[in-house]
């Protein structure tokens, strides 16, 4: 999949848990829901977005969220 897709999808849910008042569970939605409801290989992609110019355009919440909660949403294998 195009990373810049990955990514404008990434930021409309981080876009919808940003009216949450408090960031850290925000920060946990947004991880919570790209862990249920992405493919693992998106989920790859996005994460290998993190640190590359690519990430420029992520969502504040999408970045934070990915940095801090990477274990979860890296897949086993």
């Amino acid at each position: 999949m195009d990373g810049n897709n990955l990514v404008r999808m990434a930021n409309r849910i981080a876009d919808f848990f940003e009216s949450l008042p408090d960031r850290e569970e925000a920060l946990g939605e947004v991880a919570a829901h790209l862990h249920k409801f992405w493919d693992p290989r998106m989920r790859t992609q996005i994460l290998s977005l993190v640190g590359t110019p690519a990430a420029d355009d992520m969502h504040a919440l999408v970045r934070e969220a990915l940095e801090r909660h990477r274990a979860r949403l890296t897949p086993a294998g």
